[in-house]
C-alpha cells in the first residue's frame, strides 16, 4: 500500500510538476536553475569567505544517496565524500539505486534515510523531480540537504557542482577551433528529464551553430546514460551521414560505446568524439588515441567540496545557494597539466578559475 502511494506521489509530481510541499517550498525561494542562479560562490573561495569548516562535539553522520554505482563518475564522487569524512573526521554512508532508471529505487532509499538519524543528505537525482518528496521532507526536518549534481531539484535550498550547460559550449569551441572547415556533428543526449542533460546538449548546438556557420547538427538523440544504446544509436548515425565529422556525448559511458561504433565504421580517423565526466575508461581511451577529449568535472574533487558544504551548513553558516566546482576540457594536449607526473591537480584548477576571472 505505501509502495503504490509512493508511486502515485511521484507521477503526480512528475505530470504535474508540484505538489503540496513543493508549493510551500516556492513560495521562499525560487525554482532553482543552478547555472544561473546568482547567490553563488565558486568551490576555491569557501575558506576565504567563511572560514574554517565548524566542528561538532558529537559524531556527525552524513547519508548520501547517488544515482548508481555502475557508472564510475558516482563511484568517484563517493571516493571524495570518504575523503573529506576522514578528514573532517566525520561517518559517511553512500548508498545508490540499482541503475539509473530506478527513479522510485532510489526515492525508496532517501526515505529510509530520514528514519535513520543522518544529520546531512547528500542526494544526487536521478530526474529533477524523483526525489522532491524526500528533500521537502528532509528540510522540513530541519536536516541541510545538499543537491550534487546532476539533476536539479527545483525546491533544493544548495547545490554543488558545475555549469552544465559549459560543458556542451567547451566541446563546441573545441571542435570549431579544431575542424576549422566545420561539417556536420551529431549529438548523444543523456537521459531526458535532466537538468544536466538538457543544458549539456543547449550549451553545445547553440554555440557550434551560433559561434560558426560552418557545422550543421545533423542529429541530438539520447543514449540514457547506456553504452550500448550510444554504440546503437552512433552505428545508425554513421551510416546516415558516413560524411560525418563528430559526436558530442552527454557523458563518457556513452562516448565510449561511440568510440566503438566510429571504429567498427573504420571512421576514427576522421570522427571525434568528445565526451563528459573524466572517468578512468575515457582517459585510457584519449591516452590510446581514441576518444578526443573528456570535459572533465572533477568527481572526487566535487564530493570533497559537497561534503564540506553539507558541513558549514550544519554548522550555521550562511552559505550561497550554489557552489560551482571546476570543469576543464582535457585532450592529449593539456593531460599532463592535470594529471601528468607531479602535477597539482587542484592547484591547476584554482590557476584556471583566476585566469577567467581576468
Amino acid at each position: 500500500m505505501l509502495k503504490n502511494l509512493r508511486l502515485l506521489a511521484l507521477l503526480v509530481i512528475v505530470v504535474i510538476g508540484m505538489s503540496v510541499p513543493v508549493m510551500a517550498q516556492e513560495a521562499e525561494l525560487p525554482p532553482l536553475d543552478s547555472d544561473t542562479e546568482p547567490d553563488r560562490t565558486e568551490w576555491w573561495q569557501l575558506e576565504e569567505q567563511f572560514g574554517p569548516v565548524p566542528t561538532f562535539e558529537e559524531k556527525v553522520r552524513v547519508g548520501a544517496v547517488a544515482k548508481t554505482l555502475i557508472n564510475e563518475y558516482w563511484r568517484l564522487l563517493g571516493e571524495g565524500y570518504q575523503n573529506a569524512a576522514d578528514n573532517f573526521g566525520v561517518d559517511v554512508i553512500l548508498q545508490a539505486a540499482q541503475n539509473e532508471a530506478d527513479q522510485l529505487g532510489q526515492l525508496a532509499i532517501a526515505e529510509a534515510m530520514l528514519t535513520l538519524n543522518f544529520n546531512i543528505l547528500l542526494v544526487s537525482p536521478q530526474s529533477d523531480a524523483n526525489l522532491i518528496p524526500a528533500v521537502d521532507r528532509a528540510q522540513e526536518l530541519g536536516i541541510p540537504v545538499v543537491n550534487v549534481n546532476d539533476a536539479v531539484i527545483s525546491t533544493a535550498r544548495h547545490y554543488v557542482g558545475n555549469v552544465q550547460r559549459d560543458n556542451g559550449v567547451r566541446a563546441a569551441r573545441w571542435f570549431i577551433e579544431n575542424f576549422p572547415d566545420g561539417g556536420k556533428v551529431a549529438v548523444i543526449e543523456g537521459q531526458a528529464g535532466v537538468y544536466a542533460a538538457g543544458q549539456r546538449t543547449e550549451g553545445y548546438t547553440t554555440t557550434i551553430t551560433t559561434e560558426s556557420d560552418k557545422f550543421e547538427v545533423v542529429a541530438s538523440v539520447p543514449g540514457n546514460w547506456d553504452r550500448q544504446l550510444a554504440f546503437d544509436t552512433a552505428a545508425t548515425i554513421l551510416q546516415q551521414h558516413p560524411d560525418l565529422i563528430g559526436f558530442y556525448c552527454n557523458n563518457d559511458t556513452m562516448a565510449l560505446g561511440v568510440v566503438e561504433a566510429v571504429k567498427a565504421a573504420n571512421l576514427l580517423e576522421q570522427v571525434a568524439v568528445i565526451g563528459t565526466d573524466g572517468i578512468s575508461d575515457a582517459y585510457a581511451s584519449i591516452l590510446a588515441g581514441e576518444l578526443r577529449g573528456t570535459i572533465d568535472s572533477f568527481p572526487v574533487l566535487t564530493g570533497e567540496v559537497a561534503l564540506e558544504v553539507a558541513l558549514r551548513l550544519l554548522g550555521g553558516q550562511a552559505l550561497p545557494r550554489v557552489v560551482s566546482t571546476p570543469q576543464a576540457l582535457i585532450t592529449l594536449d593539456n593531460y599532463d597539466r592535470y594529471y601528468g607526473e607531479g602535477a597539482d591537480t587542484r592547484a591547476a584548477l584554482i590557476e584556471d578559475a583566476k585566469m577567467a576571472m581576468k
